[in-house]
């Protein structure tokens, strides 16, 4: 079943051999450090094609020609770590992933070295790095935290043109109208290719609602 889920992942998403391979490296470090570090949910390991890389994968689609990245609370790289093992071969493409927890930089550090991703592994808390990134086209984050805490922390990016992708659950709708109370903001609320009740969050034009 998972060699079905994997062939069905890269044809659905054209992945080259050489991504695959590369692709095949990530699931492999994923499984192994999974055993040490607990850097997904166990029992989300048996799906990981499809729950986890394809669950990246689709953010392309919705940003074909970023070419800078920024994922939040990277934790096992994903969508972030995944997205530049697929996207290497892109001209300027590149991803800093940000990640508090010192052993889950050293997997993504690990993993990026051995996938040749081109990546930058910021060791860090998310309010002391974003205000020193810039000419980021995209900034992403799965699984870390509701959408008006997300839109707190990228507000320096999100109001200079800037491009927010959040993939959500059940509850998106619920987490756009709590923060529709403290910003003002362009909004997509996409379909997960994943997920039937899953949704990605795509925002664009962020200010302040006025007290």
């Amino acid at each position: 079943m998972r060699t079905d889920l994997r062939a069905r992942v890269l044809i659905e998403h054209n992945v080259s051999r050489e991504t695959a391979e590369a692709l095949d490296l990530y699931v492999a470090k994923l499984t192994r450090w999974q055993t040490v570090k607990n850097l997904v949910g166990p029992a989300t390991l048996s799906e990981v094609w499809h729950r986890h890389v394809a669950d990246a994968l689709q953010l392309f689609a919705l940003a074909p020609d970023a070419k800078r990245w920024l994922d939040l609370g990277s934790g096992a790289g994903i969508p972030g770590l995944i997205l530049a093992i697929a996207g290497k071969g892109r001209p300027d493409f590149h991803v800093s992933l940000v990640e508090s927890n010192a052993r889950k930089c050293a997997f993504l550090s690990e993993t990026a070295r051995l996938t040749g991703a081109p990546v930058t592994v910021h060791n860090a808390r998310i309010e002391a790095t974003v205000n020193s990134l810039t000419g980021i086209d995209v900034v992403c984050a799965r699984a870390l935290a509701p959408l008006t805490q997300l839109l707190t922390w990228t507000e320096p990016l999100l109001t200079s043109g800037t491009v927010g992708l959040f993939p959500k659950g059940r509850d998106a709708a619920a987490e756009l109208t709590e923060a529709e109370d403290a910003w003002t903001f362009t909004r997509d609320l996409i379909p997960s290719r994943t997920d039937s009740q899953a949704r990605i969050v795509r925002v664009t034009s962020l200010s302040r609602v006025d007290p």
